[in-house]
């Protein structure tokens, strides 16, 4: 598979490593890249990230809660960090949010600045601090346009399934992006059983095997439709088997990001594996 690409970065295999505080650390980033992982994307870059916030993760029996918000550490580090892994020709996709869509637009070029070769848009994240952002095509579009006018590189726009999905898609193909990352985490919840009250303080960031199914059919429905752009697919990754899957309904190539949070290193060579075992298959056998 040495002529796999996405967003113009050749790519090793289609595991790459999604956002999150997993790779919040260039030591992490480098170690996953290292260990096999297509391509990694940073934890999302912000330029005013909320400080005050309990951020936690809750293991549930199937999946994970969580809610973390964006990167702590600041634009000025990332920016140093971007330039190592662009000297050292390393795989990373950077992912990024602001306040505001020209904001957003600014802290791209700063990005593409340090040789950084393409960007993943995090604009659809459900733990902000003042709740869950109603994630419109306007507001994808005004997102994405503004990042378009201010860059060059490739830029995946990372969206959630749900309501409306193929007119955010739409809206983001209308603004210029080069491909989505389907999906972001979904709305949960869950019930602590000795207070009744919800686990973390509200409703956070889903992701884990739960969403599997519901992403998988959203790509087959994106294609089926006669979408035609590339396709990061994410959610509930764990094996092979899950990344074979996510190719035959569409996906270009996959990010696994929730199945780390168990022997980070392991799982991720493990995964790689059974996918270097599947994909040597003809695309029929993995029906």
């Amino acid at each position: 598979m040495s002529d796999l690409s996405i967003l113009g970065i050749p790519v090793a295999n289609p595991v790459l490593v999604g956002s999150g505080l997993l790779t919040d650390q260039e030591r992490n980033i480098r170690k996953l890249i290292a260990k096999g992982a297509g391509a990694v994307v940073t934890k999302t870059i912000h330029p005013s990230p909320p400080m005050g916030l309990d951020e936690r993760i809750l293991r549930l029996p199937v999946g994970m809660l969580n809610s973390t918000t964006y990167s702590k550490r600041s634009v000025a580090h990332w920016l140093e960090v971007l330039r190592s892994f662009a000297a050292d020709g390393l795989p990373v996709i950077a992912s990024v949010h602001a306040d505001t869509p020209a904001e957003l637009g600014l802290l791209a070029a700063q990005v593409q600045s340090t040789g950084c070769r393409a960007l993943e848009l995090g604009i659809s994240c459900l733990n902000e601090e003042s709740g869950l952002p109603e994630d419109t095509p306007e507001r994808v579009h005004a997102y994405t346009a503004e990042v378009r006018a201010r860059v060059s590189v490739p830029i995946s726009v990372k969206l959630a399934i749900g309501e409306g999905l193929e007119d955010r898609v739409r809206a983001a193909i209308d603004a210029g992006a080069d491909a989505v990352t389907i999906s972001d985490t979904i709305s949960g919840a869950a019930v602590a059983p000795e207070s009744g009250e919800l686990e973390l303080g509200g409703v956070y960031g889903y992701s884990g095997p739960g969403i599997k199914p519901l992403v998988l059919a959203a790509i087959w429905r994106l294609r089926r439709r006669g979408f035609t752009l590339p396709v990061m697919g994410c959610g509930g990754i764990a094996s092979g088997r899950d990344v074979a899957d996510y190719l035959r309904v569409g996906a270009d190539v996959t990010q696994v990001y929730t199945a780390l949070h168990t022997d980070m290193y392991a799982t991720l060579d493990r995964i790689v594996d059974e996918t270097a075992q599947l994909t040597a298959a003809p695309m029929e056998a993995l029906q």
